[in-house]
């Protein structure tokens, strides 16, 4: 079933969805009046709908039936990602959205290859949102991750210890996830990966300074686009949110 997403909340039985929605509605699915649509709102509310017109205005529906989506994730997972080289960011986010994380936060830490200026960043986290988009219908969820401004190290870590339980994935060792997740504790958590370089030791004793936990992933070492993957698939299992 096609599955869109409306900036705004929808309140009648008539709705007519605009823009580049109906565009691709249209053009690139080819739908037909009488064919179904669910339309999500910002509250999480899913509208299981029927297209009855086409018009130059937008596609007409009709609202059959709501209820309130049960796809997200009852754990909030912040994702903080070192940027990475070429195209590996977008594998992450599209993957991330797809594994149920809430946010992604592009971070510059000191072994970042990639270290786009202020201008190039504001249009890579437009594109980094897009592809957020796009994943969030593609997995049916009940919401579209945010892809926050790009913010340093120090400035992430503090954020996520003012927010939440900050876990740093480091190559040198750490706390298993088995004793830090738990289905019993649920609590909004950040966690921080590194980019291709991985992390300087010094980044490492600052987040541990503000509370930051540094946990492992096991005794090899993945990739700094598979990593992040790995720990929100098993923050998901241990939370109960893979039953």
């Amino acid at each position: 079933m096609a599955w869109f997403f409306t900036e705004e909340e929808i309140n009648s039985e008539e709705y007519t969805v605009t823009g580049e929605d109906a565009r691709h509605m249209e053009k690139s699915l080819r739908m037909k009046v009488g064919e179904t649509v669910t339309l999500v709102t910002p509250s999480g509310m899913e509208h299981h709908s029927e297209i009855s017109a086409f018009t130059p205005s937008g596609v007409e529906v009709r609202v059959i039936s709501r209820n309130q989506t049960l796809q997200e994730a009852d754990i909030r997972v912040t994702l903080y990602q070192c940027i990475l080289k070429g195209d590996k960011m977008d594998f992450v986010i599209q993957k991330a959205v797809e594994l149920g994380v809430t946010e992604i936060v592009p971070v510059v830490s000191l072994r970042c290859v990639s270290r786009p200026d202020e201008k190039s960043i504001r249009k890579k986290v437009e594109r980094w949102q897009k592809i957020a988009l796009s994943a969030a219908q593609q997995s049916m969820r009940g919401t579209v991750p945010q892809v926050s401004p790009a913010v340093s190290f120090e400035e992430a870590v503090r954020n996520a210890a003012e927010n939440s339980r900050g876990i740093i994935f480091y190559e040198g060792g750490g706390e298993s996830l088995r004793k830090l997740i738990s289905e019993d504790k649920k609590e909004n958590i950040s966690i921080f990966i590194g980019s291709e370089g991985g992390f300087e030791l010094s980044e490492v004793e600052f987040a541990k300074e503000q509370g930051v936990v540094s946990a492992t992933l096991g005794k090899r070492i993945l990739r700094a686009e598979t990593a992040p993957l790995a720990a929100l698939s098993v923050i998901m299992c241990l939370s109960g949110n893979m039953d």
